[in-house]
């Protein structure tokens, strides 16, 4: 089938433009020059300074749409005159999708396709790269283990060496799983069935600036966040479970080289982490962090949660190659800056609710 003809100008649109990896790519964007469309419900708590920030860095290069992916007119309306569009806007907890699994495939799976209709419906093919997730590979219960000290390890070794490649069959795992999954899957199948241009990015665990984790989504900020504050740390399972974090910068390197790399890659999708040599358990970077705040940290321990892998580490060799990415930043390095800007953010908010104070 014949793509249609893409878009030569106009602006990019970013779904999820306020979230947490999705203001990094549209700041990095603006950046480099586009005009961008921030599409998003501002639902999570703490996007909007995310926002503010995109708009004091790049101004009118940045247009705020404030409207939800369900909503298939707001959607069809932002990518109307896009070049491009990046869809991150999803529901990102497992224990959400386990409380509301209607609005979790709302959200993921509607989302996804009216975004994906936006496109195909104006017969111009704007590429789409869609944010999925290692989720889509379930929980690796077949692949046999050891502990190896404070970290669980493969038996195979290829697989200690090399990580989950995308050969891995998918195994949807939980409402969340599922609907990540789904979404995946049409994203995909619109480059094979309507010749959509689209490329698929799973991702392990993203870390970095302007991450405002929670103990549901974004483990990394949070735990550092607790840090900070001097707060005890919940941990599921035994903390032994081991991810590749990947550090944003990273990350949208790999999301911009899609779209600039889309006519090798369209109807792909591709492992998006550190690798094995960013691989880490949770007690490890616990540990780390107790290093760089001088403070011994207070840990409670509860029960595996639904869907939980114990190990899952990416192995990101097709997304390098075919992406021609760099290598990635050290673990330590980035949770070491991290730190610093969480501390530095959390001291300018200290010192604004002071100003506020005084002038009341």
């Amino acid at each position: 089938m014949n793509a249609p003809a893409r878009p030569a100008t106009g602006p990019v649109l970013v779904t999820g433009g306020a979230g947490f990896i999705g203001c990094n790519l549209a700041d990095r964007l603006a950046s480099d020059g586009h005009e961008v469309i921030v599409f998003d419900a501002l639902a999570r708590s703490g996007v909007e300074r995310n926002l503010a920030w995109l708009k004091a860095r790049h101004g009118s290069r940045i247009t705020a749409v404030t409207a939800d992916v369900r909503d298939a007119r707001a959607v069809s309306e932002a990518a109307r005159d896009a070049k491009a569009v990046f869809h991150f806007a999803a529901q990102v907890a497992v224990t959400t999708s386990l409380a509301d699994p209607v609005e979790d495939f709302e959200v993921n799976v509607r989302g996804a396709l009216n975004v994906l209709e936006a496109v195909r419906s104006r017969g111009r093919g704007a590429p789409v790269i869609f944010a999925s997730t290692n989720k889509v590979y379930g929980d690796l219960a077949d692949v046999a283990l050891e502990l190896s000290g404070d970290a669980y390890r493969p038996q195979d070794g290829r697989l200690r060496v090399r990580g989950v490649s995308e050969a891995r069959p998918l195994d949807f795992h939980t409402p969340y799983g599922c609907s990540k999954g789904a979404a995946d899957q049409y994203v995909l199948d619109y480059a094979r069935s309507f010749g959509v241009p689209t490329c698929v990015l799973r991702m392990s665990c993203i870390y970095g600036p302007r991450q405002m984790g929670t103990e549901d989504q974004g483990w990394v900020a949070h735990f550092l966040i607790r840090a900070l504050e001097g707060e005890p740390i919940s941990i599921y399972g035994d903390g032994r479970q081991v991810r590749d974090i990947l550090n944003v910068a990273d990350a949208v390197e790999a999301y911009v080289a899609a779209w600039r790399r889309i006519d090798r890659v369209s109807g792909q999708a591709f492992n998006l982490g550190g690798g094995p040599q960013n691989a880490v358990s949770l007690v490890q970077l616990i540990g780390y962090i107790e290093d760089l705040t001088h403070q011994k940290i207070e840990l409670s321990f509860s029960d595996w949660r639904a869907g939980d892998q114990r190990y899952y580490v990416s192995d990101p060799s097709a997304a390098r190659r075919e992406l021609q990415l760099p290598e990635p930043l050290d673990w330590r390095r980035g949770v070491a800056a991290l730190a610093e800007w969480l501390a530095s953010e959390r001291a300018a908010r200290a010192s604004a609710r002071r100003r506020a104070e005084a002038l009341s």
